[in-house]
Order: C-alpha cells, then sequence, then structure tokens
C-alpha cells in the first residue's frame, strides 16, 4: 500500500499507514529465544582486529577509515549485519573484544575502526566529540537543564539518539543495575494503531524537543518534529521524553495538551512493556547496535563502584550509514542534513570533530 509522506497539521484527519510487518516489528520475548541477533569473535578474527590496530599508534582517530582499518574476514559479515539492522530486526550484538587486555587506545582505536565497517562518526555533543565516554559525572538531568542523561546514573527512558546508528561498547559494567533494553518502534506503532488510532495520529503533528544547551548556528533552543513520521514508504520515529518534557522551560513553548499527554503516556506504556521490550546485560567487549528509526533504547539505573578504576564506562558512536532509508525534510532540524551518509550528529559553531581518550 503505497502512501506519501504524511505532513500534518493538529487536528487535521488523515490516512494512517499502514502496519508494519516482518522482522522490524518484534517482540521481545521473541528475541530473548534466538541468538541470531549475536555474533561472538573466533580467535583468528580478534586477531585479525589487533593486526589492525597495530600501525594506527600515532594516527588520529577521528580521521580512520575503513580503508586505514582492513578486515578481510569480517568485511562481508559485517555487511550483512549492517543489512540486518537497516531492513531486519534493527540491532545486533558483537561479542568478545578482549577489552581487559587493550589499553584505553587500543580499545578506542578498535571500536572506532570496527565502526566505520556500519557508517562514519557523528559528533555526539557541542564539543565535537565523535566517540563519547557514557560514564556518570554526576550530573542531574532533572534539574540541571543543559546535562545529558548519559553523564548520570539514572534511568534513561527509551528513546532514540540522533544519527542512523547508535553503538555502544562495554569496557566496564556497574556494581548493580545498568541494563540495556531495546524495543522497536514499529511494534509500538502497530499495537497504537489497533489500540487507539486516535492518539496515534497526535503523534504524527510536530512535538516541541529541548536541545539542552546544544545549539545550531540560527536555530532556537528546541526543535519540532513528530515523533513518527511516514515519508517514501518508510515508517521512522524519533523520541527523547526528557527533553519532550524539558522543552516546556521556554516561555513561547506551550504546554502539552491533554491529548498529547495521553498520546505519549501509552507511547511509553508500550516501550516498558515486557510483552515487547527486550533487556540485556552487557559484557567486557560487548559491542551493541541499534537502528534508531525503528528501534528505542533504554538503560536502567544503576549502582557503581567507589573506585574510579572500577566505575561503569561505555564507548559510543553515532553513525551515518551509507544506504540508509530517505528521511523527511523535517529531520533536518536535528539531523543537519538528511542526505544519506552525511547526516545527524551535533554541530554547533567553533566545534572541531575529536576523539578523547578521557572522559570530558
Amino acid at each position: 500500500m503505497a502512501l506519501t509522506t504524511v505532513a500534518v497539521t493538529p487536528g487535521r484527519d488523515f490516512e494512517l499507514p499502514p502496519l508494519i510487518m516482518g522482522a522490524q516489528a518484534w517482540r521481545g520475548p521473541d528475541m530473548v529465544a534466538s541468538d541470531a541477533w549475536v555474533h561472538t569473535f573466533t580467535d583468528d578474527e580478534v586477531a585479525e582486529i589487533e593486526v589492525a590496530i597495530r600501525p594506527l599508534d600515532e594516527v588520529d582517530i577521528a580521521r580512520i577509515t575503513r580503508r586505514d582499518f582492513p578486515l578481510p574476514s569480517l568485511e562481508t559479515k559485517f555487511d550483512v549485519i549492517r543489512d540486518e539492522i537497516l531492513a531486519g530486526r534493527g540491532f545486533a550484538l558483537l561479542r568478545g573484544l578482549p577489552v581487559e587486555r587493550w589499553s584505553i587506545r587500543e580499545a578506542t582505536t578498535a571500536y572506532f575502526g570496527l565502526g566505520t565497517y556500519f557508517g562514519s562518526a557523528r559528533s555526539q555533543n557541542a564539543m565535537g566529540h565523535v566517540l563519547g565516554h557514557v560514564r556518570d559525572l554526576g550530573r542531574d538531568a532533572v534539574n540541571d537543564q543543559t546535562a545529558r542523561i548519559y553523564q548520570t546514573r539514572e534511568r534513561q527512558m527509551f528513546h532514540t539518539d540522533s544519527c542512523d546508528i547508535v553503538a555502544l561498547l562495554c569496557l566496564k559494567t556497574a556494581k548493580s543495575g545498568g541494563a540495556s533494553a531495546l524495543v522497536s518502534s514499529m511494534t509500538i506503532y502497530n499495537e497504537m494503531r489497533k489500540r487507539r488510532p486516535d492518539l496515534l495520529r497526535v503523534l504524527f503533528d510536530p512535538i516541541e524537543t529541548d536541545r539542552r544547551g546544544e545549539i545550531p548556528e540560527g536555530k532556537k533552543p528546541y526543535f519540532k518534529i513528530p515523533v513518527f513520521n511516514w515519508h517514501e514508504d518508510y515508517l521512522s520515529a524519533i523520541y527523547a521524553p526528557r527533553y519532550i518534557e524539558s522543552a516546556r522551560r521556554f516561555d513561547e513553548v506551550p504546554a502539552l495538551t491533554a491529548k498529547q499527554r495521553a498520546a505519549l503516556d501509552l507511547f511509553n506504556e508500550l516501550a516498558n512493556d515486557p510483552a515487547l521490550n527486550l533487556e540485556m546485560d552487557f559484557r567486557p567487549g560487548d559491542v551493541q547496535l541499534v537502528h534508531n528509526h525503528t528501534i528505542l533504547h533504554d538503560r536502567t539505573a544503576y549502582e557503581d563502584w567507589a573506585e574510579p578504576e572500577k566505575k561503569r564506562h561505555l564507548l559510543r558512536l553515532w553513525l551515518a550509514v551509507p544506504g540508509a532509508r530517505p528521511l523527511p525534510e523535517v529531520y533536518a532540524e536535528r539531523y543537519g542534513t538528511v542526505t544519506i551518509g552525511d547526516r545527524g550528529g551535533i554541530i554547533v559553531p567553533g566545534s572541531r570533530l575529536n576523539v578523547p581518550l578521557q572522559v570530558v
């Protein structure tokens, strides 16, 4: 059933896109019962990665390309995994990188090099970091309106990031908690369409979302975009519930209407339903890859270790992917551009792309 791009105004009645069928609309218990989404590196594959690391001791990591990081036996496997992320279930887990024996430089180089097989790294903050450190910095994402939730130990809530694929490498785990959770936004769409199509329509209307102080040149401190967008026969979701709430701090941003609140509440209720979502614990050396346009991700709250050297620590990449789906022009408000392979990230005046080896 071919429909054109949905571009709506509040209260307008329109034909909803069809139910999303196939691998993208999965349920968590089915994923738990399968290990098809896990690739465990063999000893030979790890050795191949380590060979690729060695010549790059003095290289600017931010400038590493796929050509600089040859992986002849893994290249075809990564191509298959990338296609499954973009057009299939939307996520994968690569397991078994020996991060315990690697220096932070070696782990960062290996991770960035692997990332080049899935896309090009995008800036994740106003400092131009194309590789981010996910670690508790003691910030308060509720009362500090510039704090990012990954800088805290708080639960993240289901959300999307500003890129095609978000990747996480686990270096160290928390004392307790900090599990990763995923849910298909396509399954949420299907459930809302069946149960409350009237509320689902509300999520095709633009809603204000806070930029949390990271403001591109010439832009407002918030942007407006629908949660669900239908474009060229693709349904995509973009969602940041904490930032939708905090955008209400601006005088010109209205309070959420009763119907918006009801629609967002149902969306969140479905995302948090264990019949729909999937929870997993990371191990050191795990790399998780998630397709933002069809998957929401979350992290449970956690208790960390007292010793600084033992604290939970993940590395993150935001990737723009060649061959990714087309996105409507409204995504340029958050992604900068909708050009496939060159979109996403946070660019503010004066930022220079770089890879910090320490938490900043």
